[in-house]
C-alpha cells in the first residue's frame, strides 16, 4: 500500500494522481512486467551519493545510471550508488526497493533523466512492491522542481533490453543503476 504521507502529500499540493494494485512486483522489470506497459513508461528511483549528499536519480525503468554523467552534471567531484543501509532511514513507511521520487517529501534533491520528461504521464513506485502511482510527468514536475539532464547509458531496442534484462536481476530501485 502506498504510505498515507505520500498520498497526503500529492493530495496537499493538488497533484492529481492514479493507483495501480498489482501482484508483488520488487525489481522496476517485474513491475513493467505485471502492468504490461512499455518500460519508458515506468520510472525507478535509484539514490546515489554525490560528494556524500544522497540524492534521487529518477530513469526510466529498463534504464541504467550512468555514474560519470551524474557526477559531471552535478558538478561534483564523487558519485556512487548508495547502499541501503545509507538511505532507508530516509525513507519511512516505505518498503526498501521501493523508494518514490519525492525528494521535496524526504528532503533529498531529484534529477530526472530528460527522456522521461518526454512522457505525458509516467508510472512511480510509491512506497511499495504492490502498488504503483501514475501521475503527469508536468505535475510532477511542478512538484519536485527536478534537476532534468542526460545521465543514463543508452537505451538498445526495448525489447532487445527486455530480453536482456530476463537473465539477469534488476534491483529496480535504491542501490540498482
Amino acid at each position: 500500500m502506498i504510505p498515507i504521507a505520500i498520498q497526503q502529500y500529492l493530495r496537499r499540493h493538488r497533484v492529481p494522481f492514479e493507483r495501480y494494485a498489482h501482484a508483488r512486483a520488487v525489481t522496476a522489470t517485474e513491475l513493467v512486467d505485471v502492468l504490461n506497459v512499455p518500460g519508458w513508461r515506468v520510472a525507478k528511483s535509484v539514490i546515489v551519493k554525490a560528494n556524500r549528499q544522497p540524492w534521487i536519480v529518477v530513469v526510466p525503468a529498463l534504464a541504467t545510471v550512468n555514474l560519470r554523467q551524474v557526477r559531471d552534471i552535478l558538478g561534483v567531484h564523487t558519485v556512487r550508488l548508495a547502499a541501503e543501509s545509507e538511505f532507508v532511514d530516509h525513507f519511512p513507511g516505505c518498503e526498501v526497493g521501493a523508494e518514490p521520487p519525492f525528494g521535496e517529501l524526504y528532503g533529498l534533491p531529484v534529477a530526472v533523466d530528460e527522456s522521461l520528461s518526454l512522457n505525458e504521464r509516467l508510472l512511480f513506485r510509491a512506497g511499495s512492491h504492490e502498488e504503483a502511482l501514475e501521475l503527469r510527468f508536468q505535475d510532477f514536475a511542478r512538484l519536485e522542481w527536478p534537476l532534468v539532464a542526460s545521465f543514463i547509458h543508452p537505451l538498445v531496442n526495448e525489447r532487445e533490453t527486455r530480453d536482456s534484462y530476463s537473465t539477469s536481476r534488476d534491483e529496480g530501485s535504491g542501490a540498482s543503476a
